[in-house]
This record gives C-alpha cells, sequence and structure tokens, in this order.
C-alpha cells in the first residue's frame, strides 16, 4: 500500500514522475512499450493536476491511456512499410536471381557447384557439361536454380 499512499500524498507529481522513469527505462530496455506507458503516466498527471481524483481513478485513467497508446502504436507500426537500401541484406541466394556464370564442374544428378564472386555455390538444375553458361532463376535456402542459357 505503499504505492497508493505515494500517490495520494504527491497526487499528480507522482504521475509525472513515474512517466519519466518509464521514459528512461525505455532508452535502457527499448521496444516501445514503456515510452507509451510513461506518456500515459504523465498524461495521467497533467489530467489529475487540471481534475482532482482519488487514486482508483487514476489507476483506471492510466490504465486505459496506456492500453490504447499501445495498442494504437502497435496497429500503426504493424501496418508501415520501412523501405530498406539493402533489400537482399539476409537474403544472400536472392541476391543472384538473374546473374549469369560459367559452370567449371559439370551439373550431375541434378546438383552442383558455382563459383560467384568469392563464394562457390551449390546449384540445382538439368545435368549440364562443364563449360555451360547458365541463369541462376531462383533459389531454395543456400541452393541456388540455374537453367542452361
Amino acid at each position: 500500500m505503499e504505492v497508493v499512499d505515494f500517490i495520494g500524498q504527491y497526487g499528480a507529481w507522482s504521475w509525472i514522475v513515474a512517466g519519466l522513469i518509464l521514459f528512461a527505462l525505455e532508452l535502457m530496455v527499448p521496444g516501445g512499450f514503456l515510452l507509451w506507458l510513461g506518456i500515459s503516466g504523465i498524461v495521467t498527471g497533467v489530467i489529475v493536476m487540471v481534475q482532482p481524483m482519488d487514486w482508483p481513478w487514476q489507476w483506471l485513467v492510466f490504465g486505459v491511456l496506456g492500453l490504447v497508446s499501445i495498442s494504437l502504436w502497435v496497429r500503426f507500426n504493424r501496418n508501415r512499410h520501412q523501405n530498406s537500401d539493402r533489400p537482399y541484406l539476409n537474403r544472400r541466394a536472392e541476391r543472384f536471381v538473374g546473374h549469369e556464370g560459367v559452370l567449371e564442374e559439370p551439373l550431375m544428378n541434378g546438383y552442383g557447384r558455382l563459383a560467384l564472386g568469392d563464394t562457390v555455390w551449390r546449384i540445382s538444375g538439368p545435368n549440364l557439361p562443364i563449360g555451360t553458361r547458365v541463369r541462376i532463376v531462383g533459389s531454395e535456402g543456400a541452393v541456388l536454380k540455374v537453367e542452361p542459357i
């Protein structure tokens, strides 16, 4: 009951301080939720300054503001599409779709190897002899799919 006594004694200032503490915690534990709870705490403090109310109503206002602000943030953030300057950053195999190469080893039993840049990739496709020019048409995991040109 110490929290209730603290809120009762300091009123609106306790909510503002709690909001600032939640802001500071957001800096240490990023994720976005503590930011919105901190804003809810500060807004609750301002509301209590303007319109005094008992502590159960203060908690209700804080809870409603917190739930509404977090749900709006999640909805906005979920629908936001972020364009990247490196769209293939963790999808290296997809980056090579459309590239061409020459087989240095034959493609036998549907599998072989192809050197692209500084990496030797496992490839799949029809059986082909050494020296055949191939085009990469897709990927399946770390295996590049090729077809003869």
